[in-house]
């Protein structure tokens, strides 16, 4: 029980570490987007946080909802919405170094947007099988023979 419990913390710390990374990493490019475009300075910012707050909310939505044995076809809505809204991080993140010409600086804003996009797919589903009682599996190799006498294969 410690054990899962310990484990269960520790993805929620990671998914949530890496949330909080990507939209910090993410928060300043996309100013810096709204900047170039125009975006007057007082509105600029809140672009970002339009993006980053939505995707705070599905994350704790997902991760309450996967905890509570929400079947995985009955979150689809939130995990779409969740998978627009990191799709809207990474054109945001890439699109002023596209803009630029800086390709290599495009691909490095890459990463956290697809972090964020695949802890967004992953996360919630991890950790409702976390909560899903599985048997243990007998693997090929351990199996008795008729005799009784176990035989490993190599």
């Amino acid at each position: 029980m410690a054990e899962e419990r310990f484990t269960r913390r520790t993805v929620t710390v990671v998914m949530a570490v890496i949330a909080a990374l990507a939209f910090v990493f993410s928060f300043g490019n996309v100013w810096a987007l709204a900047l170039r475009l125009g975006v007057p300075r007082p509105i600029a910012p809140l672009i970002a946080l339009m993006v980053d707050l939505s995707v705070v909310g599905l994350l704790v939505a997902l991760r309450f909802l996967a905890l509570r044995g929400v079947p995985k076809a009955e979150l689809r809505a939130g995990t779409r919405l969740l998978h627009l809204c990191g799709l809207l991080t990474l054109a945001l993140n890439t699109a002023e170094p596209l803009l630029a010409g800086r390709y290599g600086r495009a691909c490095l804003d890459t990463v956290a947007p697809l972090l964020l996009l695949g802890w967004g797919h992953v996360g919630p589903a991890l950790l409702a099988q976390f909560h899903t009682p599985t048997a243990p599996t007998l693997h090929l190799e351990d199996a008795a023979t008729p005799n009784g006498v176990v035989r490993r294969w190599c």
